[in-house]
């Protein structure tokens, strides 16, 4: 007898880990025990029409199976699929996965089990894999084959199209023809052909992964997506069908929906003999009959559909896999069926915590390899962070390790260009914007860490070889190679719809911080430089003063050089804008060049340089800084016209969309690390700077010292100037930030009006009919927004409504809901029912809500003036909020592209969406304050060395250039929902001053130069991990002096 032959899977044949995808499994859980005894083969029909044989035991429970094909095909989220198969009458049912194989298939050699998609879920953006996304596809193609997902002629061949890109690709005529007269894909197909060529000529250079995602953008919308027809009749004996979906169960005539009862008004589902019997919950406002009945052709189908609405509940409402009841030790009553598996919240957070890595699949209709990404540790995701083009990074989806030689479609070519004395990354325009300037090309800390270590092993053997990366989640690909410098450079192909819930942007910023060995300072020579200079805490006061100061020229730079440089290329702003802007800024710039240059000059002296430990009259900063601020007095007429030019700038942009592309093609600009806007604000963000270093200076010096009398003078200076703009920076930060949140915003026409004040923002979970839906919520002092990922190129957020404040009122609400940290918010028109992450976000959230309604109460009245283009939304808190497109706003979406230019990533917004956390405008005025700048020595959680970088931190971000002279950053690091920490002993640091950043899996340690900078870092970083109550907040504030 000779060795059974090994099968290869379809991961081994490309080199993938072996049982490294099984989805349905928690992290840390082992298969269960595989049964000894017989093998019995079964033969599984994939979505793409192939046949696989498995051999299991055959006392195996189902889940054993459906985990060898998860683990066949590498699909990490295999939850959403399931096998079926027709059982002894003929009727498809499910496997069920707790119950033994040879119990449910009687006679395997003669059953083909299919494995398909079971779990159709609201949005198929929360689809994380683009592996998952193409078996969505392929389930989609075989629906309309099919018959079974049944639409109008534009939305068929809309679909068609999709599917013919991604199989051959750009449009060619005779090809199409050739391809269509091969494949038949909807039932009279010829009178379509015209117009599916039609619609594929415009997806021209369009990816198979995204042709996917556009498929299942418009099948989503489609009434028949994802259902399966139960016959059934009702009460008076009338034909109707029965389904199940992720928003409850609906009713059928033909195929067209004529009832839906979502899950929030379902009480009890039960089944008598062939009689089917939903129990609703019930409701003073409607006359309907609190038990439904429904009579089935059998109890074995009545059963089969009980089953299935069982474990669609349980999926889509559940936080997690519901516990086994106890066994009676008597008599038993009813079913004992209970949903097997994780819920799809599960789902998505294991996914989202779990590090993947970039294997190819085969698409069997297209010759392009795709890239996917493949559970191997318990590591993060990314994300989120998700799935847009490198343009930021969230922590959620973040490490993307670098994967050789990838092709999808044409071939990567990275290109540099040189600024300064070094090469920088650049962006290669995609065919959908060929005019565009180049993206802001920076990675994420997250990311960085795992190309760091493939490239490491890599140059061990090849020391010049390309490589390639892609941010998980996403169908685009960011090219990594090395320059001449040693230097990766990062290439994005396209801009392309969010792919995420969210991202692993995560999400995002992509970042090759370079980690040549040139790089990076040995230990001996920081100590030796350490012992040079002086240790005294106000020589690294005045070194404070030097380094943010050099980080403002930067901005002011930004402005008065970058800004003016594009201004000037083109007549798109206005003369009297033009001289009005520059002429604030310019004099600006000049006067503290020079007052930098003055205080690096003190700091040459004061370390002596060539003897560091004789003690001079050079060794003082107060004498320096008293001169200026005194100085800088004179140019408060410039600053008090910069509320004037933040108006007028925004005025103009609002007046002409040439300007308005204008700014918005420079924000996307690697210069501008920030929102345009935000420069505008940095002259008066400054002195609040000055003000806060001259206390820490006079809190440091006993009052005999020589410098205590000029610093003590120049701290009363600044203070002056300080309570003079303050009123005046107040109002401009919150327009600013009106404007800011009205370019992440869809639906809305007039959100910057005179009065409205922002109050905050953050991610929640809105309960409706499908369940807990994420949502962006956007807090006002007369109005709350709430808003759902945009699937446009943009990235923005489209508003689904909004609840006036006045009148309303909010109440904690678990118990009533069984939903963890729930508050239901009951407007005069409109209730919602929200859940925060945590108590401590349900707790921020319900002070400021209650706070702004207060507010709303003592004013006037309701607001005449809210949201003129925010759809309307009178549904009642039971109903599904989420907006339902009909399919003729198909066109729109297919263009939506074409009409929304790229949109940073890297905004507060997102980085909220993607940690699940909220930010208020508090805290973002606590950040103005706690701005910092300076070298830090950075190391990973399995790296050796430490690397020397320039480090800006600001906006909650911590932004990392290779020096203090770079233009650009090449790396950020979003810190919301972040922890610090010291390092314990167990981690073997070993060194002083070392604090601890660490995100879920994520960990990076950063390394200060002296006891007062560590102290430094660690306020200022705080700021943005943690926020406090307003209470605290306002009561530190109120005790201030401006």
């Amino acid at each position: 007898m000779g060795e059974t032959e090994q099968r290869p899977t379809a991961g081994s044949r490309l080199g993938a880990q072996e049982n490294a995808g099984i989805s349905t499994l928690e992290h840390g859980q082992k298969l269960p025990m595989t049964p000894p005894g017989k093998l019995i083969s079964i033969k599984i029909q994939m979505l793409d029409d192939t046949q696989e044989v498995f051999d299991v035991p055959q006392r195996a429970p189902g889940k054993v199976l459906l985990d060898a094909v998860c683990n066949h095909l590498n699909l990490v989220e295999g939850d959403y699929f399931g096998l079926e198969f027709p059982d002894h009458k003929k009727i498809m049912v499910w496997l069920d996965l707790l119950k033994p194989i040879m119990k449910q298939i009687r006679r395997p050699k003669h059953i083909v089990v299919k494995f398909v998609v079971k779990f159709f879920p609201p949005d198929h953006a929360q689809l994380q894999e683009e592996l998952t996304r193409y078996l969505f596809a392929l389930q989609v193609k075989q629906d309309l084959v099919q018959g079974r997902l049944t639409c109008n002629d534009t939305s068929a061949a809309l679909l068609i199209s999709h599917i013919v890109q991604s199989e051959i690709g750009d449009f060619d005529e005779t090809i199409d023809r050739e391809h269509l007269a091969k494949n038949k894909y909807i039932p009279q197909q010829e009178t379509l052909e015209d117009k599916i060529m039609e619609f594929h000529r415009s997806h021209i250079g369009q990816t198979p992964a995204e042709s996917d995602f556009q498929l299942l953008e418009i099948a989503r919308r489609l009434e028949m997506y994802g259902i399966r027809l139960h016959p059934a009749k009702d009460r008076e004996g009338t034909k109707i069908n029965l389904s199940v979906a992720n928003t409850g169960i609906l009713v059928f005539q033909g195929h067209t929906k004529i009832n839906a009862f979502n899950w929030a008004k379902v009480r009890k589902l039960s089944f008598k003999r062939k009689r089917f019997l939903i129990k609703l919950r019930p409701d003073v406002n409607n006359s309907f009959q609190d038990t439904l009945e429904f009579l089935m052709a059998s109890r074995d189908f009545c059963k089969s559909f009980w089953k299935i609405c069982v474990e669609h509940h349980a999926f889509f409402r559940l936080f997690e896999e519901p516990k086994p009841k106890p066994k009676p030790v008597l008599f038993t009553r009813g079913s004992s069926f209970r949903f097997s598996g994780r819920t799809q919240k599960q789902v998505l957070d294991y996914v989202k915590e779990g590090g993947h890595k970039k294997v190819q699949f085969e698409r069997k209709h297209s010759k392009i390899r795709s890239i996917r990404s493949l559970t191997i540790q318990p590591s993060e995701q990314h994300s989120e962070v998700p799935k847009q083009s490198c343009n930021f990074t969230f922590g959620d989806d973040a490490d993307s390790p670098v994967v050789q030689s990838c092709r999808q479609g044409k071939e990567l070519k990275a290109s540099t260009e040189d600024v300064g004395q070094r090469r920088s990354p650049s962006l290669k325009k995609s065919p959908k914007e060929g005019g565009k300037v180049d993206g802001a090309v920076m990675v994420t800390m997250e990311e960085e860490e795992e190309v760091v270590k493939d490239r490491t092993q890599q140059n061990r053997s090849q020391s010049q070889q390309p490589s390639t990366g892609s941010l998980t989640g996403s169908p685009h690909l960011s090219e990594l190679s090395i320059n001449s410098q040693g230097a990766p450079v990062v290439v994005n192909m396209s801009l392309s719809p969010n792919l995420s819930p969210d991202a692993k942007q995560s999400s995002p910023l992509v970042s090759p911080l370079l980690n040549d060995p040139s790089y990076i300072r040995t230990d001996d020579e920081e100590e030796v430089r350490r012992k040079r200079f002086p240790t005294d805490k106000a020589y690294f006061i005045a070194k404070e003063v030097s380094t943010t100061e050099r980080t403002y020229l930067k901005d002011l730079e930004v402005i008065t050089s970058w800004f003016q440089s594009t201004v000037s290329k083109d007549d798109y702003m206005p003369e009297t804008l033009k001289n009005l802007l520059f002429s604030s800024f310019e004099p600006l710039h000049k006067f503290h060049t020079s007052f930098l240059k003055e205080i690096e000059q003190r700091l040459a002296l004061w370390e002596g340089r060539s003897n560091a430990h004789i003690k001079g009259d050079y060794q003082r900063i107060g004498d320096v800084m008293l001169k200026n601020i005194q100085s800088m007095k004179q140019l408060t007429v410039h600053l008090r016209k910069h509320n004037e030019v933040l108006m007028e700038l925004e005025n103009g942009i609002k007046n002409s969309r040439k300007l308005e592309t204008l700014c918005r093609d420079f924000e996307l600009q690697k210069v501008c690390y920030l929102p345009l806007n935000t420069f505008l604000l940095r002259p008066l963000h400054r002195l609040m700077h000055y003000k806060q270093i001259m206390e820490r200076l006079c809190k440091h010096y006993p009052p005999n010292h020589v410098d205590f009398r000029d610093s003590r003078a120049a701290l009363a200076e600044i203070s002056e100037m300080v309570a003079q703009l303050h009123g005046s920076m107040i109002k401009m930060e919150n327009f600013q930030k009106l404007h800011e949140l009205k370019k992440d915003l869809i639906g809305i026409d007039n959100l910057a009006i005179p009065g409205r004040e922002f109050i905050r923002l953050g991610s929640l979970s809105k309960l409706s009919g499908k369940g807990l839906q994420q949502r962006m919520f956007f807090l006002f002092n007369d109005v709350l927004l709430y808003t759902s990922r945009g699937l446009t190129a943009s990235n923005q957020f489209k508003v689904h409504g909004q609840l006036p404040l006045y009148g309303m009122t909010i109440e904690e609400s678990e118990e009533e809901w069984g939903v963890p940290h729930c508050l239901t918010l009951r407007g005069q028109h409109q209730s919602i029912i929200v859940a925060a992450s945590t108590r401590a976000e349900m707790d921020k959230w319900t002070e400021d809500i209650q706070m702004a309604i207060d507010l709303a109460e003592k004013s006037s009245g309701p607001t005449p003036e809210l949201l003129a283009s925010s759809p309307p939304d009178n549904k009642s808190p039971d109903e599904t909020t989420v907006d339902q497109e009909s399919e003729d706003d198909l066109s729109a979406s297919r263009t939506s592209l074409e009409r929304h230019s790229p949109h940073r990533g890297n905004t507060t917004v997102h980085v909220c969406w993607h940690r699940n956390t909220s930010v208020s405008m508090i805290d973002f005025s606590i950040a103005v304050e706690n701005q910092l700048s300076g070298n830090l020595l950075r190391k990973f959680k399995n790296s050796n060395g430490w690397q020397k970088l320039w480090v800006v931190f600001t906006n909650f971000c911590m932004f990392f250039y290779k020096s203090h002279q770079d233009n650009h950053p090449l790396a950020s690091l979003p810190l919301l929902g972040y922890s610090l920490t010291i390092p314990s002993e167990s981690e073997n640091i070993h060194k002083d001053y070392v604090f601890k950043l660490h995100f879920k899996s994520h960990v990076y340690y950063f390394r200060a130069e002296s006891e007062y900078t560590f102290e430094r870092w660690m306020e200022v970083i705080r700021s943005a991990t943690s926020s406090a109550s307003r209470t605290h907040v306002l009561s530190h504030k109120e005790s201030r002096v401006y």
